[in-house]
């Protein structure tokens, strides 16, 4: 039985490397761009929402319907400034100009909180669950997290495939020169998406904050867990971002029951073995349309 509560816990954990993850898949699918800086972002918003929370006095989940619209504002206008210049040129240009970005993101965040862990304080949600029996127990938490990954990625499903936008979001994607010779605006195309990228590691990165602590050095090792998630769902795919998601979080906590010394362990070896044996990931035909 423990080793189904295992693979329980791994499944919500799952949800939120998912969250953690859309914003690289959609990124990258939308504009081929790998951001460094992906889990830095995170983390600020997970401080940005401690500063609301201590000044508002405002629970952190609630504090999140002002976080998001304001890491939209910030996705759309860091696409406009810095990201839009080294878009589709030599990928050394975006390694160099993401981790330049991460490493003032976190400087600035020591100088402002320093190197203390923190935590966001969202109340009796954080230790509630749903007892299913002597040996297995689903926190609220968890489920709340993995209930968003889904919804935030049926939006963007729905988004992509219903909207005016969404279908000019494909066609970028598609072939970048026909999508501009049809009359797309490409700028307008890219910051919308990372305006979303942003909005959902924001969303990922406060319910981090929620379930566990953090520091201003947090960032790297999320964006670790990121894109291994994207790359054994399938880059560019939004649903084998669950996948991959769940499948690294399953790994983890079964390589932790296991031995404890096993868990992140596990989750690189699955990581390995799907890069060894598919390396365009569980959903990889799905990305490379």
């Amino acid at each position: 039985m423990v080793w189904i509560n295992a693979v329980v816990q791994g499944i919500l954990l799952g949800g939120l490397y998912a969250l953690f993850a859309t914003g690289l898949s959609l990124a990258f699918g939308v504009m081929r761009f790998v951001n460094l800086a992906h889990g830095d972002l995170a983390i600020l918003a997970a401080f940005f929402t401690l500063s609301l929370s201590s000044t508002l006095h405002l629970n952190p989940l609630a504090a999140l319907l002002l976080v998001l619209p304001v890491a939209f504002a910030f996705g759309f206008v860091l696409q406009r400034l810095v990201f839009d210049r080294v878009v589709g040129v030599d990928p050394a240009f975006q390694i160099v100009a993401t981790f330049g970005l991460g490493i003032v993101i976190q400087n600035l965040l020591l100088e402002k909180y320093t190197a203390d862990t923190q935590g966001l304080n969202a109340g009796a949600i954080e230790t509630s669950s749903i007892k299913v029996n002597d040996k297995i127990s689903v926190g609220w938490l968890p489920l709340l997290t993995l209930i968003c990954a889904i919804a935030v990625l049926s939006g963007l499903a729905l988004f992509i495939k219903r909207t005016k936008l969404g279908r000019a979001f494909r066609a970028t994607s598609d072939d970048l020169d026909a999508a501009r010779l049809m009359g797309i605006d490409v700028r307008r195309v890219y910051g919308v998406a990372m305006a979303l990228a942003i909005a959902t590691v924001a969303l990922a990165g406060v319910l981090l904050g929620v379930r566990g602590s953090f520091s201003p050095f947090s960032g790297p090792e999320n964006l670790i867990f990121a894109f291994e998630t994207v790359i054994i769902g399938g880059l560019g795919s939004l649903w084998g971002t669950l996948a991959g998601g769940i499948a690294l979080g399953v790994a983890q906590l079964l390589g932790n029951q296991w031995d404890p010394q096993w868990g992140q362990l596990g989750g690189h070896l699955v990581f390995l073995a799907v890069l060894a044996t598919r390396p365009t990931g569980m959903f990889g035909k799905v990305a490379a349309r």
